[in-house]
C-alpha cells in the first residue's frame, strides 16, 4: 500500500476532480438511470448492470421501470413474474437478493432506501459497491464505489500494482476513492469514475489522449498504462454434457419443468433434460430412459434440433437438444409431484427461461415455420 500512498501525496486532487467532474458533465451518456437521482432506480440499474453490458442492461431497465416503476410496486410483486422482467440478463440471484431486500426497504424503512452505510450494508445483495453507487449517486455521500472500471482507472492514475482479482485489493481502491473525491459533488465524481473507465480508460490499450485526466496519470507518464491492471485470475470451469428435448403433445402444448427453488437458475423454467453420465446409449435413448424413470413415459423424438454452449461462470453447458412428441397420456400426480407441467404457445409467454432454452425455443420455431 506504500506506493499507493505515496501517488496520493503527489496528486494534485483538486485538478483532479475539476477535470474528470468537467469532462462527464460534458460527456456523459445519456442513459434512462440518470434522469433522475431516485434510490430505487440508481439500486437496480447498479444490480442489472453487474457483469453485464451497458448497451444491453438499456432495454430491460426500461421494461423494468414500465413493470415496477415505484419501490412498493415492486415489493408487491410475485415471483414468477419478477424473474420474466429479468429473463435473458442471467445471474438470476442478483435479482431475487435486490427483491428480498426491497421487501426489506417497504417493511422496515417504510419503503424508503436507507441513506447510511450501516444500514443499506444490511440489505441482502448489497455488497460495498452496491452501498457505495447509491449512497454517492442517490444520495451525494462521500463513499467509494469501486467496481471493474473504478479499479482499472485508478490503478493507472496511481500506478497500482495490486492483483485486482484478489478481494483484499479493493481495500486499497477505497482508501484512494475516499482520498481523491469530491465533497461537494460525489455524485459526478463515481460517475465519472466508472464512465471514464468505460469510454476512454478502457482495457487493453486505453485512450489516452482523449483522456481528461491524462496529465494526472502516473501510468502514462511512465508508459505502462496498457500493462494495468494487474489481474491474475485462475479460473476452473466444468463441462456438462446434457440432452434435451422440447415435447409437445397431440393439443400441441409443450412440457415444461420448473427448476429446483435452491441452486443455478433456482425457480426457472426449462424443458426436459438431463445430465449424460454415460457414453454407452445413444442420446435419445438415454433421453426416454431417463424421462421413462422420472415420469413413466417415452417419446418419439426426431433429429437433433440444435447444439448449444452455453457458458457459466463455474461450468459450460454442452446441449444436444431434440424435439419430438408424447403420444401417451400423463400421470397428473406424477407431473405435479416433479414439477411439470403442459402449455399452450401462448401461455409459455408468460415464463421465464434461461437463455440456452430460449434458444431452443427459437430454433424449434424457425424449424417449424
Amino acid at each position: 500500500m506504500k506506493e499507493e500512498i505515496n501517488a496520493l501525496k503527489t496528486i494534485d486532487s483538486k485538478q483532479f476532480q475539476h477535470d474528470l467532474i468537467s469532462w462527464f458533465a460534458s460527456e456523459h451518456r445519456d442513459l434512462p438511470w440518470r434522469e433522475n437521482k431516485d434510490p430505487y432506480r440508481v439500486w437496480v440499474s447498479e444490480i442489472m448492470l453487474q457483469q453485464t453490458r451497458v448497451d444491453t442492461v438499456i432495454p430491460y431497465f426500461n421494461r423494468f421501470m414500465e413493470w415496477f416503476p415505484t419501490l412498493d410496486e415492486f415489493a408487491e410483486a410475485d415471483e414468477e413474474r419478477v424473474l420474466k422482467a429479468w429473463e435473458g440478463l442471467g445471474y438470476y440471484s442478483r435479482v431475487r437478493n435486490l427483491h428480498s431486500a426491497v421487501k426489506e426497504v417497504k417493511a422496515t424503512y417504510g419503503g424508503v432506501v436507507p441513506d447510511t452505510p450501516e444500514e443499506i450494508a444490511k440489505l441482502k445483495g448489497v455488497g460495498p459497491y452496491t452501498a457505495g453507487a447509491i449512497l454517492s449517486i442517490a444520495y451525494g455521500k462521500p463513499e467509494p464505489a469501486v467496481d471493474g472500471n473504478v479499479m482499472r482507472v485508478l490503478s493507472r492514475i496511481l500506478l497500482i500494482r495490486e492483483d485486482i482479482a484478489k478481494p483484499k485489493t479493493r481495500k486499497t481502491f477505497e482508501v484512494a476513492v475516499r482520498a481523491l473525491i469530491d465533497h461537494e459533488n460525489t455524485s459526478f465524481f463515481n460517475q465519472a469514475l466508472m464512465e471514464l473507465g468505460a469510454l476512454i480508460c478502457t482495457p487493453g490499450k486505453p485512450a489516452c489522449l482523449l483522456c481528461p485526466v491524462q496529465e494526472h496519470c502516473e501510468a502514462f507518464k511512465e508508459g505502462v498504462q496498457s500493462e494495468l491492471p494487474i489481474k491474475i485470475q485462475k479460473k476452473k470451469t466444468r463441462t456438462v454434457p446434457l440432452v434435451a428435448a422440447i415435447l409437445t403433445n397431440h393439443k400441441g402444448e409443450f412440457l415444461i419443468h420448473k427448476r429446483p427453488s435452491e441452486g443455478l437458475l433456482a425457480n426457472l423454467w426449462e424443458f426436459p433434460n438431463f445430465e449424460i453420465h454415460t457414453g454407452l446409449l445413444a442420446k435419445r435413448d438415454f433421453f426416454n430412459q431417463e424421462l421413462k424413470e422420472l415420469l413413466g413415459v417415452t417419446s418419439e423424438l426426431g433429429e437433433l434440433l440444435v447444439k448449444i454452449e452455453h457458458v457459466f461462470s463455474h461450468l459450460v453447458w454442452n446441449v444436444d437438444t431434440f424435439s419430438g412428441v408424447i403420444p401417451t397420456e400423463m400421470d397428473q400426480n406424477i407431473m405435479k409431484k416433479h414439477q411439470f407441467q403442459w402449455v399452450s404457445e401462448i401461455d409459455l409467454e408468460q415464463y421465464a427461461f434461461p437463455v440456452p432454452y430460449q434458444k431452443m425455443m427459437a430454433a424449434f420455431k424457425e424449424k417449424n415455420m
